[in-house]
């Protein structure tokens, strides 16, 4: 079992994050914050998906005025993605958002970052620290050998900003595209700071490279014990962001969310066409919420065996199916009818568990 570096706990909007809360899942839209029905519509395809915080780009005022209507009809905390202008996060705190990723030695004047966190600190609004290794100071070294400590100096510097100001309502972000410099960042600010900290390999890539960079990436710190936050960056719909997450986080035993999947490489015993049936099924049921192994077998032979500790399945015969629960064949079907008979399996078992 995993045993979790202890964090101060913080509260957004009503999830709370760090000390012995859930780690949650979050992810970003790409949509034009002034776009209110476009975000809100993505916010809430995000939502069914499980996701539990989201952030929105601030660029302008109008941006920063549309979050007060788009916070009406949403049901997850809102984050505002503030750079450079301090005005965009006082309009925004004044809309109603629930915290904001900003990083004070970036907006000017020392009376506009007092204007910023007095604001901040009235209305209990938490502030993310994200660094980020394209975006370094100058004064910092930018040899690749370098960046992971350059990194920490960086969120050290804005984290005393706002201590300085006795402002300690902050969760920590050091991302980099590279994950061996994600990785040493991470551990590196672990041991120095409190504060939560939210991961994520920035700028990870297309849906399959960045999955494997994230995977890696923050399943290592995960695993280690260390992160209370995630968001798996994607050049993808921002929803795949989600499922992945989730499924990191079922990967380790740390969350348990929807539908686990078991399903075998296939061999020449396979007689179904069992590669489209595993997309079928994991496309069908993806936002189940509740918890369930589902397991997708090439064959009756040993389909069942190897995957009786699977809630409920599927193995494959010539030209039809067996459904099994808990290792015990209970029904044969055509291979045509397989998929609506699991699914009316499915649901018969997902109402048994709920009673």
């Amino acid at each position: 079992m995993i045993k979790r570096k202890e964090t101060k706990k913080i509260r957004i909007g009503n999830i709370e994050i760090g000390g012995d809360a859930p780690i949650s899942v979050q992810s970003m839209c790409n949509t034009d914050t002034r776009d209110v029905r476009a975000t809100i519509d993505q916010i809430n395809r995000l939502t069914e998906a499980g996701c539990e915080l989201v952030r929105v780009a601030v660029l302008n005022k109008e941006a920063a005025e549309a979050i007060g209507n788009i916070k009406k009809e949403i049901r997850i905390p809102l984050i505002a993605d503030i750079h450079f202008d301090y005005r965009l996060a006082i309009e925004s705190i004044n809309q109603g958002i629930d915290a904001l990723r900003l990083n004070p030695g970036n907006i000017g004047k020392q009376e506009y970052v007092e204007q910023v966190i007095k604001l901040a600190k009235a209305r209990e609004i938490p502030i993310r620290i994200g660094v980020n290794s394209g975006s370094l100071e100058k004064d910092l070294s930018h040899n690749p050998d370098d960046i992971a400590d350059s990194l920490v100096i960086s969120a050290m510097r804005h984290i005393k900003i706002l201590e300085d100001l006795d402002f300690d309502l902050m969760k920590i972000s050091l991302k980099s595209s590279s994950v061996p410099t994600m990785i040493e960042a991470y551990e590196k600010i672990a041991s120095l700071v409190p504060y939560p900290l939210h991961l994520g390999v920035t700028e990870a890539g297309t849906l399959k490279t960045g999955l494997v960079k994230s995977s890696i990436g923050i399943g290592t710190l995960l695993a280690k014990g260390m992160g209370d936050t995630i968001r798996i960056s994607l050049t993808d719909d921002p929803i795949e962001e989600v499922y992945a997450g989730y499924e990191i986080l079922k990967a380790l035993n740390l969350r348990q969310r929807g539908i686990n999947l078991i399903s075998c490489p296939t061999c020449g015993r396979c007689q179904i066409d069992l590669i489209n049936l595993a997309k079928k099924v994991e496309g069908k049921f993806r936002n189940i919420e509740t918890p369930i192994t589902i397991a997708v077998m090439g064959c009756a032979v040993n389909g069942p065996g190897e995957a009786k500790a699977a809630d409920i399945g599927i193995a494959g015969g010539i030209g039809e199916g067996f459904i099994f629960k808990k290792g015990e064949i209970i029904k044969k079907v055509p291979e045509s009818e397989l998929l609506t008979a699991f699914e009316e399996e499915l649901n018969l078992y997902i109402t048994q568990v709920a009673t």
